[in-house]
This record gives structure tokens, C-alpha cells and sequence, in this order.
């Protein structure tokens, strides 16, 4: 209904129009269930309908935008974008040449439709009703469809309709000891959710043993994939992007300048091609499948949007941002199962909060563990860790101090829900790692 719908407002608006070079209309809308628990019954149960148009209209190097919410009735809907478009392209004189502005010159048409198996909301309720009974469960369910379009006035086409769920929860124990969970994706499994849930209500017993306190210093660490992608989500902040590396303020700019390597097992990428993000940017130009970031730990490409594409005189491969939307670390082979016998003694850290760079130029970060973080002695959980911060440099984390990598990868969903839900998320690995540094 909703590819029915915007091919009607781009046959009405996106029509060749005297004093305008070109018209673009963005759309970007969600069908999904919101469900919020507390103490494992449901506390808030909704559904949200929405869409958002995006209207540009260009003339020479002077380009303006708007964004308007749509109501899905098309006799209401185009007269709403056609005056919009009148008073964009009346302004538009008024407005400075913008000299980094690139648009296609190639007409790139494109269409993903991919149906999920996503479940009924009643039988999201009922496990998590049945499975956490008694227990201090607080979470959050968001599950539905998305859909991305773009089109504009030389006849391009670009439709991208996914569906996706995601569930966060926490089971509390005591104060502000908790364990923290997710599952997410494209296919629902119920025994999925219902072993995660299983596993945090165990795991949350043993978190009223009196915590271990660790002294300051280097531990041998598994960092699960939700640790993995809390670091490798600071890293995509600034570390990826052509007009970071070109001004030198890339997080990586090491491994560009000075020939810095990670390990041979790492290989970073933009996986457009398999992720949930649309393969379309905002200006109409297409990103490929794939962008090699890392490969056998060296440096490969770069992100770039439309403007560095200018500036810089490369193609484009990603949106304004610069940032990763489909971030994938490839696994390695360590199997899932023998985590803690590898580990052996040392920490298991399940998740990370307050992430930033304590120096960018030497990619080190700095942050807190969270939740349910245990001792490991002999391949054994034996005891919680009070909350500790962390300094290191990703760089070394991911190079020299880097042992294995689990041999298979977790999907980590960008679980924003700001004024409507996210397409991107991060696959990683978990990770064993030597020598990571807690401060204090």
C-alpha cells in the first residue's frame, strides 16, 4: 500500500518543472508495534502508522529541502507536496551556491522487498509472561515495517520495504545489579527468545554473590558481540569517513599515515548488500553491496558521501555522515561453546556504556563495563566484578592484544526509537582479548 502510495506522489510531483534542474522526494516510513514491560507484564502496548516526505528541489549549485508528515490519502497528500514545491522553488533564488553539491548523472533504479516472519505481539506478551515470571524483567519490544523510497525528475526509482523486530530487556536482581539481553532480526525463532530469557534469569541469581574487586591493571577479556559493537560503533564515529582521513581527524589515521596494522583475522566492511539499511542515499546515488574498511588488518577503503565525492573527486559510496550503516566483522573460529575454556582466567564482559575517545588521533577509548560482568577462573563464572572503566586503544585491541574471534556473528540493532525506528545495526563477533586495560 505504502509502494502504491509514493508512486502516486512521485508521478504528481516529481515532473519536469520550469526554473528547476532537478526534483528529489525522500520518503522514509515505519508500520510497527511498540510493547514496554516491567516486572515481566506489559505496561504499554501501541502501534505506530507514520511517514515522512522529504521534498528538494535544485537549480544550478542551489539546492533547498523539506519535510512534511504524510497522512497515506494521496487527494490530500500531493496538493500538500505540489505547495511545497511552489514555495521551494520560489526561495530557492535566495539561496548560495553550495560548491560541493553532487548529484547523479546516471539513472540507478533499484527494489528490495523482503518479507520477515515476525511474530504475533500477543506471543511476545505470553513469553515473556511465562518465561520471566517472578522475575524484575524490564524491557522494550519494537517489531514491524519499513520502508525507504527515493525518486526523482529524470525518472529514477529506488523502493526498499524491509521487516524487523527487536527486544531489549533487563532482569534485575538487586539495585543496580542486572542482566542485560536483546534478540533481534528478520525471522522470529520463539525458542530463541526463550532461551535468552531462560539464561538471564539464571545468570541473575548469581549476581547477589559478593562482587569480585579487581585491582587496576591488564586481564585477559571476552568481550560479547553487544561489547564488540559498543567499540566498534565508537570506531565508526569519525573512523571511516574520507573527509575524517583527509583532514586527519580519523580515529584510524594511524593506519593511513603510518602503516598501523590490526590483526590478520580482522576484516571490516560495509555490507549494504546483506544488512537491513537501504542500498539508496538521500541524493539518489546508489552504494555497492560491499565496502572493504579492513582487509587481513590493513587498511582498504573509505566512506564517502556526495560532498567529499566532490571535494575530493571520488565516487560516492555512502551518506552524509560518512558513518557505517551496515557494519560487518567478519568471525573468526573460535566456536561459541568454547569461549570460557579459552578465556580461562580473566573477564567476561557482557556489556559497555559511556563510550567515547579519550584520544582520538591514538584511537583510545574510554568507557565503563555494565550489567552482568563476571570473574572466570579455570573456564568457570565465579563471581560478579564491581563496575570498572576501561582505557585502551581499539587499535590494540584489535591488533596485538586481539587472541580469537568467535566463529559466528550476532546481529547488534541500532535500537533508536527518537522520532521513529532505525535500519542499521552492526554483525560482530565476540572476541578474546590479552591485556586490556582497567583504570580504576
Amino acid at each position: 500500500m505504502m509502494r502504491a502510495h509514493f508512486d502516486a506522489l512521485t508521478d504528481a510531483v516529481c515532473q519536469p518543472t520550469p526554473g528547476l534542474d532537478r526534483i528529489l522526494l525522500n520518503l522514509a516510513a515505519e508500520s510497527s508495534d511498540f510493547v514496554r514491560f516491567n516486572h515481566a507484564r506489559v505496561r504499554q502496548a501501541t502501534h505506530v502508522d507514520q511517514a515522512t516526505a522529504t521534498l528538494t528541489v535544485v537549480q544550478g549549485q542551489r539546492r533547498l529541502d523539506s519535510s512534511v508528515s504524510l497522512c497515506g490519502d494521496a487527494d490530500r497528500d500531493v496538493p500538500l507536496l505540489l505547495r511545497e514545491r511552489a514555495a521551494l522553488t520560489a526561495a530557492l533564488p535566495e539561496v548560495a551556491e553550495d560548491p560541493y553539491l553532487l548529484l547523479p548523472q546516471e539513472v540507478h533504479n533499484s527494489h528490495r522487498d523482503e518479507m520477515g516472519q515476525l511474530p504475533e505481539v500477543r506471543e511476545v506478551m505470553h513469553a515473556v509472561a511465562e518465561q520471566a515470571k517472578g522475575a524484575d524483567l524490564v524491557g522494550f519490544y519494537a517489531g514491524g515495517g519499513m520502508q525507504r523510497g527515493f525518486a526523482d525528475s529524470r525518472g529514477q526509482r529506488n523502493w526498499h520495504s524491509v521487516q524487523s523486530f527487536g527486544m531489549d530487556w533487563c532482569i534485575y536482581q538487586a539495585a543496580d545489579k542486572a542482566v542485560k539481553a536483546a534478540y533481534a532480526g528478520t525471522h522470529w525463532r520463539h525458542i530463541s527468545l526463550v532461551e535468552r530469557l531462560h539464561d538471564g534469569v539464571q545468570r541473575s541469581a548469581l549476581l547477589a554473590q559478593a562482587p569480585k574487586v579487581l585491582a587496576p591493571g591488564a586481564y585477559r577479556v571476552y568481550l560479547s558481540p553487544v561489547a564488540m559493537a559498543d567499540l566498534l560503533g565508537t570506531l565508526a564515529w569519525g573512523g571511516f569517513g574520507i573527509k575524517a582521513v583527509r583532514t586527519d581527524a580519523s580515529s584510524l589515521i594511524q593506519m593511513h599515515r603510518q602503516g598501523v596494522r590490526m590483526h590478520d583475522a580482522v576484516n571490516l566492511s560495509e555490507d549494504t548488500g546483506q544488512g537491513a539499511a537501504s542500498c539508496f542515499q538521500s541524493e539518489g546515488f546508489v552504494k555497492p553491496d560491499h565496502v572493504p574498511l579492513v582487509c587481513d588488518g590493513q587498511v582498504a577503503q573509505c566512506l564517502v558521501s556526495p560532498r567529499s565525492g566532490k571535494e575530493y573527486g571520488l565516487p560516492p559510496n555512502a551518506g552524509a555522515a560518512e558513518s557505517p550503516e551496515s557494519l560487518r566483522l567478519a568471525p573468526g573460529r573460535l566456536p561459541a561453546a568454547e569461549v570460557l575454556a579459552t578465556l580461562g582466567t580473566g573477564v567476561w564482559i557482557s556489556n559497555l556504556h559511556y563510550l567515547n575517545y579519550s584520544d582520538r588521533q591514538a584511537c583510545r577509548v574510554t568507557g565503563m563495563t555494565r550489567f552482568a560482568c563476571w570473574w572466570v577462573e579455570n573456564g568457570q563464572l565465579v563471581a560478579p566484578i564491581q563496575v570498572m572503566r576501561f582505557d585502551d586503544t581499539v587499535l590494540r585491541i584489535l591488533g596485538d592484544g586481539l587472541v580469537a574471534l568467535t566463529d559466528t556473528a550476532e546481529f547488534v540493532p541500532d535500537n533508536g526509537t527518537y522520532g521513529a525506528r532505525q535500519l542499521g545495526g552492526i554483525w560482530t563477533p565476540g572476541a578474546i582479548v590479552s591485556g586490556f586495560c582497567f583504570t580504576l
